[in-house]
C-alpha cells in the first residue's frame, strides 16, 4: 500500500473557513464520485484548526506555518497508481481534479508526495 500526501495551503485571498468548506463540500464529493476510476482505495482530508497550540508549535520549534489541511490517498500499489493515471480515463480525470483545485489551492505554496507507511 502506497499513500499521496499533499499539504494544501489556501488561496491568499480565501478566509481558512471557505478554503475548507470548498475543500469538503465541492472537492470532496467531486473526488469520491471518481475514486474508482484512480482506484483510491481510501481518502482522508485533515483540516488545520485555529488554535494557540499550532502558534505555540511553531514557535518552540522554529518552524513554518502550518499547512491549512493535508490530503491522504491510499493505492494498492505505485504501479497501480500509475497505469490509472496513465489511462485515457486518468488523465482526463486528473485535469479536471487539477482544475478544481486550482478554485481554492495555492500550488505554489502547497506540497505532494508518495509515502509507504510504517505502523509501529
Amino acid at each position: 500500500m502506497i499513500k499521496f500526501v499533499m499539504c494544501l495551503r489556501r488561496h491568499p485571498e480565501m478566509t481558512r473557513e471557505a478554503f475548507q468548506d470548498y475543500w469538503l463540500n465541492k472537492h470532496a464529493p467531486f473526488f469520491q464520485a471518481n475514486a474508482g476510476t484512480m482506484r483510491a482505495k481510501k481518502y482522508v482530508q485533515s483540516h488545520t484548526i485555529d488554535t494557540p497550540l499550532n502558534d505555540g508549535l511553531r514557535e518552540s520549534r522554529g518552524m513554518l506555518a502550518e499547512y491549512d489541511g493535508v490530503a491522504e490517498v491510499w493505492f494498492e500499489s505505485e504501479q497501480d497508481l500509475m497505469e490509472a493515471m496513465s489511462s485515457p480515463e486518468g488523465q482526463q480525470l486528473s485535469a479536471a481534479l487539477l482544475e478544481d483545485e486550482g478554485n481554492f489551492v495555492d500550488h505554489s505554496k502547497s506540497s505532494a508526495f508518495i509515502v509507504r507507511e510504517h505502523e509501529l
